[in-house]
């Protein structure tokens, strides 16, 4: 059966980021894309402009709609805006008691360093949000941030930091280390008494415009039928496939999206086959 994965997240004009960048990698992973929207943003591969929160009691309506009508076998969370849609999201997913795997990408600083979570929601997502969720998939800036602490600046820190996180009651924590220096990127998962460890040579691109977004919903689509561990690793290898094919296109001015359909069809390809092409 195709499963039904739901992402709850901000928006993206350019598409590499956000719901739209959610959609492209359930999509392309087999999964049929639903979404809920939390905040309209401004932005392009150069940075966020501003954005427009919707009121938490739309974020909720939103969600009751999809929960009473659609199966759902997997949510992603994204970009939650502020305190009251965070408190939104928690009180409908209790109300509904959805028996499905949670994703928690908690988004609060663009790659352009613009804040995209007030510093008010961050107890909101910590405390409610947290031990609700299957996955938590913070990068060592958002770590930092959920802990109150500086954020991790050497793989001894990502350990214990990842220790850390776990306390916070998600049943499983995946530790990104891209902001780290060196030749391999790694990522550490723990959860269930067990840990892993995923190491991969950094793609020379900049093209890296919502790589986060991207991976938390390559896993949530993946992860209906699976466990955590082998979802993050076929998600893993599905993003650094769309890394690696990132410089097939041309996106803006910054740092560019990932290539989401990389594995289905190629520049070449489309042009041979477009129905369009005219």
């Amino acid at each position: 059966m195709i499963p039904n994965v739901l992402s709850i997240a901000g928006t993206d004009p350019t598409s590499g980021a956000g719901i739209q960048a959610d959609l492209k990698a359930m999509y392309a992973l087999g999964a049929y894309g639903m979404s809920v929207i939390t905040a309209v943003v401004a932005q392009n591969t150069q940075g966020v402009r501003r954005f427009v929160a919707l009121e938490p009691d739309f974020v909720a309506d939103q969600l009751d709609a999809v929960f009473e009508d659609v199966r759902v076998d997997a949510i992603k969370i994204g970009m939650i805006a502020n305190a009251g849609i965070a408190e939104a999201i928690a009180d409908r997913l209790h109300h509904h008691g959805l028996d499905c795997p949670i994703v928690l990408d908690p988004v609060m600083v663009a790659k352009s360093g613009d804040r995209l979570l007030s510093p008010e929601a961050v107890s909101v997502v910590r405390d409610r949000l947290l031990p609700m969720c299957t996955l938590l998939t913070p990068n060592l800036p958002e770590a930092g941030d959920l802990l109150h602490k500086p954020e991790p600046a050497s793989l001894q820190e990502m350990h214990s930091t990842l220790s850390e996180l776990c306390l916070l009651g998600p049943e499983w924590v995946l530790l990104k280390g891209g902001h780290l220096d060196g030749p391999d990127s790694v990522d550490l998962l723990q959860g269930q008494g067990q840990s892993h460890v995923f190491q991969s040579p950094r793609i020379p691109t900049r093209n890296t415009h919502g790589t986060g977004c991207s991976l938390s919903s390559a896993i949530a689509a993946l992860l209906p039928g699976r466990s955590v561990p082998t979802a993050v690793g076929l998600a893993k290898e599905y993003l650094n496939g769309a890394l690696a094919a990132a410089d097939q296109l041309r996106i803006g001015l910054g740092q560019g999206p990932v290539h989401h359909f990389h594995a289905l069809w190629s520049p070449a390809e489309s042009k041979a086959t477009s129905p369009i092409q005219e």
